[in-house]
């Protein structure tokens, strides 16, 4: 038995998220509390029962029994329209852990409403419907696709912090989905590989070379194909969200080794 906080912890071993989701609620957050960097945590000051001077609850974690999967959402201040960190994790078919989202939002940048329509319709970070002018001030902001807000740079340290949770619970292997070209360029330069989705990588990246096809293709026809997107993971990003390469950017699942990498590149000397 281990002690949390006032509570008496159970000796049940855990190494799935099914099996954390059948543990009491205290011991469910205080496992699941591993995935908020520390840094995040300073940065905004957030009190260490994840709560804010009032007593209102800044950390909604939804983890329910007999689900293999979990979802949390950390506010900086209650109320705010979006999370600084926003997590999806669930169970693979053999137990292994799967990241299906993680993002992290500075609630001081600009918001654009790429995530959803004029009329409220949620887009599903633009692969359901999309926003078309949302998009392109994103896009002239700086952004990447799916992006409401400038991140954090602190996906580092979340990585790290990631790994020692999927170490925590006696596995040395962890799997994403990347939503876009440059999640999966951004995964690549922390030591990801892939486990589907390396031929349609090469793909892209031939398309992008000197003779490629994927270059006659950069037309400014809209505003997201633009010609510098050749020498750049960003608006190569922008191009491929915007149809570019005639079927949608899915199908991708990578796999990361705890404490190694992986050295693949599959965009060598492409800047941002």
């Amino acid at each position: 038995m281990t002690t949390v906080g006032n509570h008496t912890t159970s000796t049940y071993e855990v190494h799935t998220i099914s099996s954390i989701n059948q543990l009491p609620e205290y011991e469910k957050r205080h496992i699941y509390s591993r995935l908020i960097p520390p840094e995040l945590v300073e940065r905004f000051n957030i009190q260490g029962d994840f709560t804010d001077r009032q007593g209102n609850p800044l950390w909604m974690l939804m983890a329910e029994k007999g689900s293999p999967v979990a979802e949390m959402k950390l506010y900086h201040q209650a109320g705010f329209v979006d999370p600084v960190l926003y997590g999806q994790i669930t169970d693979t078919l053999n137990g292994q852990l799967h990241i299906m989202l993680y993002i992290l939002n500075d609630p001081d940048s600009a918001r654009f409403d790429v995530d959803r329509m004029p009329d409220g319709r949620m887009t599903k970070f633009g692969t359901l419907s999309r926003n078309l002018e949302a998009e392109q001030k994103a896009m002239e902001f700086g952004l990447a696709p799916g992006q409401v807000r400038r991140g954090l740079r602190m996906l580092g340290s979340a990585i790290q912090g990631f790994e020692q949770f999927v170490s925590s619970l006696g596995n040395d292997l962890y799997f994403a989905e990347p939503l876009y070209y440059h999640n999966a360029i951004l995964f690549e330069r922390y030591g990801f590989a892939y486990q589907k989705g390396m031929k349609l990588m090469g793909r892209i990246a031939d398309g992008f070379s000197l003779d490629g096809d994927l270059v006659s293709q950069l037309d400014e026809a809209t505003p997201f194909r633009r010609p510098e997107a050749v020498n750049s993971i960003r608006m190569r990003s922008w191009a491929i969200h915007d149809g570019l390469l005639g079927e949608p950017f899915t199908g991708v699942t990578m796999y990361k080794r705890i404490r190694i990498s992986s050295g693949i590149n599959t965009s060598p000397n492409t800047p941002w």
